[in-house]
């Protein structure tokens, strides 16, 4: 069962990622492809059971991975209400990388966001829900935010007696300006390693699909990240 599951992961794996070159057309609409790896360091401090504190830095290169597109750093608060619902508040500081267009060069930008998720379990499965609202601006510019909001399902399935416990989420994407609507979907399959107690990596494999506009990007995402967890030992 189990090798069988990995064979079938393996081959839909390498079918997407032989795909990221293609360009394909439909009348007037053109979807353009590209690869993105993603790599990633997490910090995490838990004081209590009820309280969680992240600190993030990740790095993102595009152009079938030849050129930074961005950096950010991200500080996240989590509490926790009870064993199934949790609420979350963050920010990010961003420096984008445009290399389109007459003027080019790094651009910084802040995004912040506040999340209510919910989780819960069926026997060898864990599922959670999250619903995000976001709110992104460029620093130093007279401009719009472009705010957005985002819905997240993710699940866990538990095998006995493997360490590779397979991970799946979907998450849409919908902008709030000028009645914009769903505009993005991301699908992600991947998987954690634990080193230690505290420690663990995590890779997967992501497909993001822009859903408007007349050049529809579709974006496949290698992702490798590394997340150490420590707790208060004197609570």
């Amino acid at each position: 069962m189990n090798k069988n599951l990995r064979k079938v992961v393996g081959a839909w794996l390498l079918a997407m990622l032989c795909s990221n070159i293609s360009l394909a057309q439909s009348g007037q609409t053109y979807e353009v492809a590209d690869l993105e790896v993603w790599t990633g360091a997490k910090l995490n401090y838990k004081p209590n059971k009820d309280w969680s504190i992240s600190l993030e830095q990740q790095l993102r290169l595009k152009d079938d991975a030849s050129t930074v597109d961005l950096t950010f750093t991200e500080l996240e608060i989590t509490r926790n209400i009870n064993k199934h619902f949790a609420l979350s508040l963050g920010t990010r500081f961003i420096r984008e990388n445009d290399n389109e267009g007459k003027i080019q060069g790094y651009e910084s930008h802040f995004r912040w966001n506040t999340d209510l998720s919910y989780k819960h379990k069926v026997q060898n499965l864990s599922l959670k829900y999250r619903v995000r609202y976001q709110s992104k601006n460029e620093l130093m510019v007279d401009d719009v935010n472009v705010n957005t909001f985002r819905f997240k399902t993710g699940l866990n399935y538990n095998i006995k007696k493997w360490k590779l416990d397979p991970k799946f989420s979907a998450e849409i994407f919908s902008r709030l300006q000028d009645n914009d609507g769903l505009d993005k979907l991301r699908l992600t399959l991947g998987t954690d390693y634990k080193l230690t107690k505290a420690s663990e990596i995590g890779m997967y494999y992501r497909l993001e699909k822009q859903l408007q506009g007349i050049y529809p990007k579709t974006t496949y995402i290698l992702g490798l990240s590394y997340e150490y967890t420590f707790k208060n030992k004197n609570k």
